[in-house]
């Protein structure tokens, strides 16, 4: 792993310790020539065959030295690619897959540069070992919609070294010059049509020197790339068998469910647990630290069940005296004083001009805490064996940041890293939830199995986290309110913008604030605001300090600042009685292409201006950038009775090459349902007196099969390089229904979710 010194500065003391501690200086070169020695390419066998190896599974300190010719862990195929004798390619992912379909994407790069067959192509998750770090980041982490974006290139040139190898082996066998040979459908073919398979060749190719540089194939000869593949993992999806971490079983395996304070850190004041020892199957009640400076007391038992009735059955008094009780309706009124004044500055254009600007618009916008309520709930479960120097902890979960799991892990667990192994399990989503700079739920898991190994259990303990948890957990999307002032003439033209946004910073007090942070003003904040529109904007920022836990939810920054800018420059094309596609397309002129060409195709596909809509509907139009792809939405809306009803939605999508667009195809359909539930009723975490008023689906609102309309996905064609999809879907979807509604009823909803009365 390499992080650049000036990156390296910012980060937290102890994560600068842990990445020094990983990355020793590189030992002398012993051996001469370009390619990475064979001690280095691990040299795994396995019952069935032999492996392009993987790293031993384990931490951060596991690490091999990097060779003098300076291949990194992260270029060297030993860790990713294994091939067992009967030519089954075992590609190992970097980055957790929780249904964005990254361990078909990153595989398929990889098989495209190594001519693999891809029947028998399968994919597993890697570990905190620095080989998975993201080649850009340095750092292991699923998020920010990188992982085809950052590991596209990496993977083709991991299957192309892997492929010279395979040829350079089969070139030694047949006694005939590597140039004499070619790949195809796992097998090397060879003068006259002999033919090896990849399998048979797996042995002696690990033996062979690990080429630093390779030729990758020109775009007009993928075979996968760019062609809609089914994912791997679809059969055991759609059938029920696949596993995820809170399927994990263990020998003996007991599970943990926690009560905890119903104020964000509050502590225990008291407990009566008589009640729940005497249930069945209840083994421990634990008195446990948890996330805030708070505490917890956990239910240990012989299942899930018992512990839940457990749980019930305590008696506990809270202590939260000492920790701010936050009331939304309170909140709203602090958030709306501190918007009538500028904050710190993120962009600072002259807005005098709005005294005199003949046309104004002047508006409020409100954005509730979300939940990410992925289906399936956070759990982690934790197996510590030995003592002393010899003492182990293994975990099991779906981790989007192994790496800062496995530090927050050995912190609470008093062990080094090294003894710390993470089994990065499938997740039933995240959203951004098990990517937690403070490991909340990893650290909880953690403290609970120190603290049952204390009381004399010596089992394994899976923590699991029932929908409530999840619910009144924290690590929100932040609450936002956002105050516009807007000075334009008869043709439309911005004269002047004043804006204010407020609300939390997510990356405060994390590994991230030091570069996200800039004069005041969190990034992931303002990211989407202004562009790609030529617009003079004054825009400033508060960051309140508030004791509810937040965090980047799907899209960050755009699930607000495109709402807010979406919906504004439709108002603006609406007053001037200009067609809002039209309007947008002058503003962007060609300074922005993607951004046209989406929304062109968009428009061009949905039959926008072309085509009569019943009577009752609107056209409604966004168009977003986000994590670097371009999304337009045109949908087709109602409102009957008051209750808005989006009917249809067409898809443009700019994410330059495709690698998979059927997974392209999937993350739109899903992120335009995911921006459709911030509209719905209910769609909102409120809190009084500190404590959470929602606790399952029946109160906090989630979009579902019923609320899903008609969608169509569209991908510009583009050879560039691939850009991030799992996030770029969700922010146009929210105004472009507004925008609908708006035409419908002349209003622009300015609160979400909708508020039509």
């Amino acid at each position: 792993m390499h992080i650049d010194a000036d990156t390296l500065r910012h980060l937290p003391q102890g994560l600068q310790t842990l990445i020094e501690n990983a990355n020793p200086p590189p030992p002398a070169s012993t051996e001469p020539g370009a390619g990475v020695g064979r001690r280095t390419f691990l040299k795994v066998a396995t019952a069935s065959g032999f492996a392009l190896g993987a790293f031993p599974a384990g931490a951060l300190a596991q690490a091999a030295a990097q060779p003098a010719d300076g291949l990194k862990p992260t270029q060297q195929p030993a860790a990713f690619v294994r091939i067992d004798r009967d030519g089954t390619v075992t590609v190992t992912v970097n980055r957790l897959d929780m249904g964005q379909g990254v361990q078909t994407g990153l595989p398929m790069a990889l098989a495209e540069e190594l001519d693999a067959d891809w029947a028998k192509v399968r994919s597993v998750h890697g570990n905190a070992n620095p080989a998975y770090v993201d080649p850009v980041m340095g750092l292991h982490l699923t998020g920010g919609s990188t992982a085809i974006k950052n590991s596209y290139t990496q993977y083709r040139e991991l299957g192309a070294r892997t492929r010279a190898m395979l040829v350079a082996a089969a070139a030694q066998q047949w006694g005939v010059g590597a140039d004499a040979l070619r790949t195809e459908a796992g097998q090397v073919v060879g003068p006259g049509g002999r033919k090896l398979g990849y399998g048979e060749l797996a042995e002696a190719a690990m033996k062979l020197p690990v080429p630093q540089t390779v030729a990758l194939k020109d775009p007009r000869q993928f075979r996968l790339i760019g062609h809609a593949t089914g994912r791997l993992d679809a059969r055991a999806k759609s059938s029920g068998g696949q596993s995820y971490g809170i399927d994990t079983r263990l020998p003996g395996m007991l599970t943990a469910v926690a009560a905890r304070p119903p104020v964000f850190g509050g502590k225990v004041q008291s407990v009566d647990d008589s009640a729940a020892k005497a249930i069945r199957g209840v083994r421990a009640v634990l008195r446990v630290p948890i996330d805030r400076g708070g505490e917890a007391v956990v239910v240990v038992a012989d299942g899930y069940w018992p512990a839940k009735q457990g749980r019930d059955a305590l008696k506990v008094a809270w202590d939260t005296s000492a920790v701010g009780k936050v009331d939304t309706a309170a909140q709203l009124a602090q958030y709306r004083e501190l918007a009538r004044k500028p904050g710190a500055l993120k962009y600072d254009a002259d807005v005098s001009g709005l005294a005199a600007a003949p046309r104004k618009i002047s508006a409020e916008y409100l954005f509730p805490y979300l939940a990410h309520t992925p289906m399936e709930p956070l759990n982690c479960t934790v197996r510590l064996t030995g003592e002393g120097a010899a003492a182990r902890a293994e975990l099991w979960l779906g981790s989007q940041a192994p790496g800062l799991d496995t530090m927050a892990a050995a912190r609470v667990l008093g062990l080094p890293p090294q003894n710390i192994a993470i089994h990065v399990q499938m997740a039933g989503g995240g959203f951004g939830r098990r990517a937690i700079p403070t490991s909340d739920y990893v650290v909880e898991a953690c403290g609970i199995a120190k603290a049952a190994r204390a009381a004399g259990i010596d089992a394994p303990v899976r923590m699991v986290w029932s929908r409530e948890d999840d619910v009144k957990g924290g690590y929100y999307r932040p609450m936002h309110l956002h105050r516009a002032e807007i000075g334009f003439d008869d043709q439309g033209k911005v004269l002047a913008w004043d804006h204010v946004i407020v609300g939390q910073s997510i990356t405060k007090g994390s590994p991230f604030e030091r570069f996200m942070i800039k004069n005041g003003v969190d990034a992931t904040a303002v990211e989407g605001m202004k562009e790609p529109y030529p617009l003079p904007m004054r825009l400033s920022v508060h960051h309140p300090e508030v004791n509810v836990p937040v965090l980047w939810w799907r899209s960050v920054g755009s699930t607000h600042t495109a709402y807010v800018m979406e919906t504004l420059i439709d108002e603006i094309a609406r007053a001037t009685k200009q067609d809002p596609v039209e309007y947008r397309l002058r503003l962007i002129g060609d300074k922005h292409p993607r951004h046209k060409a989406v929304l062109q195709l968009a428009v061009e596909k949905s039959g926008y201006g072309k085509r009569q809509l019943p009577a009752g509907r609107a056209w409604g139009v966004a168009v977003h950038e986000s994590f670097s792809s371009v999304v337009a939405y045109v949908v087709e809306a109602s409102v009957t009775d008051g209750v808005p009803k989006l009917h249809a939605v067409t898809a443009g999508v700019h994410c330059n090459l495709a690698v998979n667009p059927r997974s392209v195809q999937a993350q739109v359909e899903g992120g335009a349902l995911m921006g459709l539930g911030m509209c719905l009723p209910g769609a909102a975490i409120t809190l009084k007196d500190g404590v959470v008023e929602l606790g399952n689906f029946n109160d906090y609102t989630v979009a579902r099969l019923t609320d899903m309309p008609a969608i169509a996905v569209h991908i510009v064609p583009s050879a560039e390089a691939p850009t991030g999809m799992g996030e770029p879907g969700v922010p146009p979807l929210a105004p472009a229904f507004a925008n609908a509604v708006a035409r419908l009823t002349g209003k622009v909803p300015r609160e979400l979710p909708f508020k039509l009365a």
